[in-house]
């Protein structure tokens, strides 16, 4: 986790920042800008030791002062900032689907590109804080190839990295190859299995051999074959085999291309990636889409939001 831009604040004093945070907020008016310089430069373990240092002064809850202090998109990013860590993405799916309509690009975003262990985990605190079981909830909400896809991601029992056996990569290749390129509709059903419990670098050695059978990236033929959410998630899964961080630096880029924002996709990646591999999504950004995620940000957003992200952001690629 060190190529994240939000580091342990040092030195650190829980007890100074919750003053700050109160005073912050306490009479007419808010002060913004204190409380953003504050949460975007403290550590997640760091805020939530700030938040219990508040409570214990002062009796309030730091995030139930947030929310009435604040709004809009500055307060979700805010809150969001203050959420725990381990809680992040349990939450988030939660939210995807909940109510009305399934939010499938988030379920898709984060079992996607979650390693093995980060989806176990997800799962228990799941359980735990919603006492429900999160298979359950998803296949209550999607359908088809799409939701078979989702429970084997959720399985988490991808084949841990080691040798890579070049006789099985050439044989995943080629059944992937006739499951697609080769027949009428698409055998779907492969391509769930495949890329969803094969390794990470037994994956991208079949890549690389099925680019050479077929004459085509895989992500061509997923194009082709698939539509939908399945489609989607297919190429998402692609997408983080090959690298995790070229994933989540298209994801910020078409989060704010065009016309209009995809604010909470925004918000979601900047806040759960700013510690574990932001410096990286920046740099990939860079060398695929010839794009400053900072110089992105600036131009698409307005106000203390965009200030509080550009701190997360941590800096210029230019």
């Amino acid at each position: 986790y060190t190529r994240g831009t939000v580091k342990a604040f040092s030195p650190f004093d829980a007890r100074a920042d919750a003053e700050a945070l109160r005073k912050a907020m306490k009479g007419m008016g808010t002060d913004e800008e204190t409380i953003l310089k504050i949460l975007t430069s403290r550590n997640n373990s760091q805020r939530q030791e700030i938040a219990s240092a508040f409570k214990t002064l002062f009796g309030r809850d730091l995030v139930d002062d947030l929310k009435s202090e604040l709004s809009g998109k500055f307060e979700t990013l805010m809150v969001s900032l203050m959420r725990p860590t381990y809680i992040f993405d349990a939450h988030a799916l939660k939210h995807a689907i909940k109510g009305a309509g399934t939010n499938e690009k988030v379920l898709t975003e984060i079992l996607a590109s979650r390693t093995p262990a980060e989806v176990r985990n997800i799962k228990q605190v799941y359980l735990q804080e919603y006492e429900a079981n999160l298979e359950d909830k998803i296949t209550g909400e999607t359908s088809g190839h799409f939701q078979r896809l989702l429970v084997v991601l959720l399985q988490a029992n991808r084949d841990p990295d080691g040798g890579v056996d070049e006789a099985l990569v050439e044989q995943d290749a080629q059944v992937l190859f006739r499951a697609g390129e080769l027949k009428w509709g698409t055998d779907e059903e492969k391509f769930i299995t495949i890329l969803g419990t094969r390794s990470i670098s037994h994956l991208r050695r079949v890549f690389d051999k099925y680019m050479t059978i077929s004459g085509f990236q895989i992500e061509e033929t997923i194009d082709r074959e698939t539509s939908g959410d399945l489609e989607k998630l297919l190429l998402a899964v692609v997408k983080c085999v090959r690298s995790i961080p070229a994933y989540f630096a298209e994801t910020l880029y078409y989060s704010m291309k065009g016309a209009g924002t995809d604010d909470d996709t925004l918000i979601r990646v900047m806040v759960s990636r700013s510690e574990i591999d932001l410096l990286d999504i920046r740099q990939e950004l860079r060398k695929n889409f010839a794009k400053s995620l900072y110089q992105m940000i600036q131009k698409d957003t307005s106000g203390d939001y965009r200030k509080a992200l550009l701190l997360l952001c941590g800096g210029d690629d230019e």
